[in-house]
């Protein structure tokens, strides 16, 4: 038993994080938290322990799946009713008891639940337990005390630590019982924005009576903002309803009073010290804070708080200065949180200064914004390629105060973010003006990829046999020849050749002849694409195994019985065909297995480290296609771009000038041929090189394995380049660092990252200004002509994807290991996207129709449903 006075951030594993956090508030000057005490997770130890068959119970929790709800019922209410049923130690009575004697034995009380990871800044349990209000007596909170016990073990609770990776018997229940306050009004503060994320924000919900009303959504309370002391914007509900207290124990809801309905909670000048006094709490939490509060005639009193888990977390910087970040994630097409290994290593990478957040990097474009030149230049660049992100960088500018004006002179270096994403990291191209033309030569695509492969099959050779310092030394330097690849003036005058001539295209067939997006169908099957070829090479993998039955069989067992690895490989040797088909997956990989979903990011499971990836992919096309479909898909590509071509140089002859229009597009054509396939190829390179690193680095990592200094190989995917060189330089290594970062990770997991984030933390989305998109349409980014209606089929798992040819494919984002699954879709839609990003090409490349960019398209289209995808005017509309 501990009162809240002997409490404080250290108790956690005694009392929770909900009596941790009233511990810490009741020693804050200014905070009035009622009195209170906390029944230790020590005696909920002692009480499980006597629940008869406990053990049994909780492995048969630990082993049932997330999703399935009737197994969890039945088994969780099991566990319920024995926990509720356990006898209270006697000295655990009278340990309560004098308690209650002191703080008033005949008063009401809160009995609330408090557990181990409740209320933690990285994962919020709020509600996942259970919480009883006016509770009078010794025998009666007795009762409550064992009920939060047994709440532990409720389906939501059982289902949310299933889901997020708890472990039922490291999570433990303290119990809160506190003094009750009958108060006038109560509700919510939020000290930084719930729905903006912007820090300066703080929101404040407000009603009458007990605050249950409000967290149970019973009714609708005041809404008011604060900013700098000041209420911004208040919302006056009709209140019909509120929870007092009953006379017997317990809370009744009872109809407000008509004349009170209308009237306002709180004064502006109540909200403004309320929100003053939730700036204290935050300042002593270090972190924006989720707070219930109560009034009782004007004094408030606070009876929880806890971290607002939800927010995306703010760049962290050692100025004032305004910062406005955009997402790398977005323009590389891979959103998902990356670990620190993979972090660091990118960031030594690309030549721009990146800020890490949320396990995310940004590049900070204020300063580009900040000048007359610069902003023409950000906004100029990121309009083509992703309008919302333009029309979020408008919002800010429009507002006028966030960025402060200076100019040109002053403008420093070239935009951060600017260079085209998918061919190098982000910002990653050279400084300075555009790159001078270059010619079309076919001639210049195939030296810049020899000069790649010859210079990935050295860093093969000189990397055998080096470990220890020498290894890590030896990989930062390649990494210096890495980026001289990347960045490399010629590379970029290719990439940029291609992509301004589709952009000439567009422009110029859309004048002339009212064709929008030609170059979407003069793209098609060009040449040196290594990620459109990766695709049509598991064609041909899967040619190799459809005559073998056995084989077939073989894999859809492999898949059935959720094998991971690359041994069954070897098996298939001794089926009827097994060897070919073994020699071909193999020979895939030694091509193509470098690539992963998430590929820039160097700690993610590569396809040569986990084959079985791929099987479902190859299964679906054993099923889908006819022999030889892979060349066959080429060539119609290709016969499609050559009417295309001659259609529309026929139809410029026919205009005045013509023969010039046509010698002019043809010139282009021909340009867009050349260059616009080399555009995937530096990704390549580079992600090849990634895993040639990580194949060296999981080596040095056994090696600190079995010198017992690292617990498992992938403790380095959360150690820095930096920190790992200084990990294998002393053979020591922080492992609360490694433990810490594990869970951080795991947190940053479940958040998602906005396109662009101001230093205040305002996530600022973005819309379509646009009014040609049928009513209920989805608008987004068309990247890729043509209109095509069929199946929806949400994916989020490549691992998963069941697709039939003809199916649309709706994802959040796409990157090239999404490649082999195009060749069966009829259709693309994603919520990620730009012009030149990875699903815009190779959609353009094989013909689909594809519209990128759509908000929370995986939510608002359900698997299943029939849509029909505008490529060229960039909407979707869900049919049924």
């Amino acid at each position: 038993m501990l009162g809240f006075e002997q409490i404080d951030s250290t108790n956690v594993a005694d009392v929770g994080g909900k009596g941790a956090h009233l511990g810490e508030l009741s020693r804050i000057d200014g905070i009035r938290v009622p009195d209170g005490f906390c029944v230790t997770t020590d005696a909920f130890r002692r009480v499980l322990a006597e629940v008869p068959s406990i053990d049994a119970q909780l492995d048969l929790l630990s082993r049932v799946e997330p999703d399935d709800h009737a197994a969890i019922r039945t088994l969780s209410a099991d566990v319920r009713r024995a926990v509720e049923g356990v006898a209270v130690p006697d000295d655990l009575v009278a340990a309560i008891s004098e308690s209650l004697a002191r703080l008033g034995e005949q008063a009401s009380y809160a009995v609330r639940s408090s557990a181990t990871a409740e209320d933690l800044p990285t994962a919020s349990f709020a509600g996942q337990q259970d919480s009883y209000l006016n509770i009078v007596g010794l025998a009666a909170i007795l009762r409550h005390v064992r009920r939060c016990w047994a709440s532990l073990f409720t389906e939501r609770a059982v289902t949310y630590r299933r889901r997020n990776g708890f472990d039922h018997r490291k999570v433990r229940m303290a119990v809160v019982v506190q003094r009750m306050v009958f108060p006038d009004a109560a509700g919510i503060l939020f000290t930084a924005d719930p729905v903006t994320s912007n820090r300066k924000i703080a929101t404040v919900e407000a009603g009458w009576g007990l605050g249950e009303a409000l967290v149970s959504g019973l009714v609708t309370g005041d809404v008011y903002t604060v900013r700098d002391d000041r209420v911004v914007t208040a919302a006056v509900a009709t209140k019909q309803r509120f929870v007092q207290a009953s006379p017997g124990g317990g809370t009744r809801d009872v109809p407000v009073e008509p004349q009170r309905q209308a009237r306002p909670a709180l004064t502006d000048a109540q909200v403004v010290r309320l929100v003053r006094l939730g700036r204290r709490i935050e300042a002593h939490f270090g972190r924006p804070q989720d707070i219930e509060w109560c009034l009782v005639g004007d004094d408030f009193h606070i009876v929880q708080s806890r971290p607002i888990t939800t927010l995306f977390p703010v760049p962290t910087t050692d100025d004032q200065e305004n910062h406005v970040y955009i997402s790398v994630g977005h323009q590389q097409m891979m959103t998902d949180a990356m670990k620190p290994l993979g972090l660091s290593l990118w960031q030594l990478t690309t030549p721009r200064p990146m800020h890490e957040a949320g396990g995310r990097l940004f590049v900070d474009v204020a300063p580009a914004l900040a000048t007359p030149a610069g902003r023409a230049n950000i906004l100029g660049t990121l309009g083509k390629s992703d309008p919302l992100i333009l029309d979020a960088l408008q919002t800010v500018l429009d507002r006028g105060d966030f960025i402060r004006s200076l100019p040109d002179e002053d403008s420093g270096a070239a935009p951060a973010g600017a260079a085209p994403a998918g061919a190098a990291p982000a910002g990653a191209a050279p400084a300075g003006d555009s790159p001078a033309p270059i010619e079309t030569d076919p001639a210049v695509v195939t030296d810049l990829i020899r000069h790649n492969q010859a210079s990935v099959a050295t860093l093969r050779r000189e990397i055998q046999g080096l470990s220890g310092p020498a290894l890590l030394d030896f990989i930062l330097a390649d990494i210096a020849e890495l980026r001289r690849i990347l960045f490399d003036r010629r590379s970029f005058q290719a990439i940029m050749a291609g992509m301004e001539a589709t952009w000439w295209l567009n422009e110029h067939l859309e004048a002339w002849l009212g064709e929008k997006n030609a170059a979407d169908a003069l793209t098609q099957s060009v040449p040196h694409n290594v990620t459109s070829e990766m695709g049509l090479a598991l064609l041909d993998v899967a040619d190799t195994i459809r005559p073998h039955a056995d084989v077939v069989a073989f894999l859809h067992r492999v898949v059935d019985e959720g094998r991971e690895g690359d041994g069954f490989l070897d098996e298939l040797a001794g089926l009827a065909g097994g060897r070919e088909a073994r020699d071909a997956i193999r020979g895939y990989l030694d091509e193509y297995g470098m690539r992963c979903a998430g590929e820039i990011d160097i700690t993610r499971t590569r396809w040569s480290e986990d084959p079985v990836t791929l099987v479902p992919t190859i299964l679906g096309n054993v099923k889908n296609f006819e022999p030889g479909a892979g060349k066959r898909h080429f060539e119609q590509g290709l016969q499609e771009s050559r009417r295309k071509e001659q259609e529309l140089l026929t139809r410029l002859r026919a205009l005045p000038d013509g023969e010039q229009k046509a010698e002019e597009t043809k010139r282009m054509i021909d340009r867009v041929r050349t260059f616009a396939g080399y555009r995937e190829y530096p990704k390549y390179g580079m992600v090849s090189r990634y895993f040639v690193y990580k194949q060296a680095l999981l080596g040095e990592a056994d090696r600190l394995v079995r010198s017992g200094i690292l617990r498992e190989k992938e403790d380095i995917f959360f150690l820095r380049f930096e920190e790992l060189q200084e990990v294998v330089r002393t053979d020591d290594v922080d492992a609360e660092l490694v433990r810490a970062r594990r869970e951080a990770f795991r947190s940053y997991e479940a958040l998602t990252p906005p396109r662009v984030l101001t230093s205040d933390g305002e996530a600022i989305t973005g819309q379509y200004r646009r009014e040609d998109a049928p009513p209920g349409a989805l608008a987004g980014l068309p990247v890729s002509a043509g209109t095509v209606e069929g199946r929806a089929r949400v994916v989020t798992d490549i691992a998963r994807a069941d697709l039939e040819a003809g199916d649309i494919l709706v994802t959040a984002y796409t990157d090239p290991s999404w490649t082999p699954l195009f060749v069966t879709v009829a259709g693309l839609v994603t919520e990620v996207g730009g012009l030149m990003t990875h699903g815009a090409v190779i959609a353009r490349e094989y013909g689909l129709p594809a519209v990128v960019s759509v908000p929370h398209a995986t939510r608002l289209i359900r698997d299943g449903q029939r849509i029909r995808v505008h490529g060229t005017d960039g909407y979707v509309q869900i049919l049924d």
